[in-house]
């Protein structure tokens, strides 16, 4: 290990500079207040569905009104066509949002959802840093096999050391107490 003040290399185990004295302090190990356990994720999960619903649910409210208006200015004609187009644009934009608020949530200087702003826990990288937008999408997209298997990936959470599911496991991410 480096000396941070004069420069010195030092073993590993070292806990003061052999050249002057300072204590050594190594600079990969990140401290944690808490690992955010498995029931603090799952009370943020549900905040965010719910919020998630409720907005999603507002969005559809607004995409039925214009496409059923449209449908009954239309005459009647194309009844398929405007009912293909709904559901097509309901199932994008709710794929959409979704993604949106997690990924830029998380990789955000509040570095976490509604959900887990409420519960006071934030994602961090394994350095106990702010993550990048690409490693939240990393994190993100990994859910899909978090969710595979009965959630088993979800239920990791509750018996890794640093309580992390397998999409933190992936992304090299952690949830901590703020």
């Amino acid at each position: 290990m480096q000396c941070l003040k004069c420069g010195t290399q030092n073993v590993d185990y070292a806990s003061y500079c052999t050249g002057c004295g300072n204590p050594l302090v190594d600079t990969n190990l990140a401290i944690y207040k808490n690992y955010a356990g498995f029931w603090k994720r799952l009370g943020a999960v549900v905040i965010d569905s719910m919020l998630l619903s409720l907005f999603s649910g507002i969005c559809v409210g607004i995409i039925v009104f214009v496409l059923g208006g449209a449908m009954v200015f239309s005459g009647g004609n194309g009844v398929l066509p405007y009912g293909v187009l709904m559901v097509l644009t309901i199932y994008l934009l709710g794929f959409t949002i979704n993604w949106l608020y997690f990924t830029l949530m998380e990789s955000s200087v509040k570095q976490a959802t509604l959900g887990k702003m409420a519960l006071g826990i934030v994602v961090t990288d394994d350095q106990g840093k702010r993550i990048s937008f690409a490693r939240a999408n990393v994190r993100y997209w990994s859910k899909i096999l978090s969710t595979m298997f009965l959630c088993v990936g979800y239920i990791m959470a509750a018996f890794t050391a640093k309580k992390q599911a397998m999409h933190d496991l992936i992304a090299s991410t952690l949830v901590v107490d703020e």
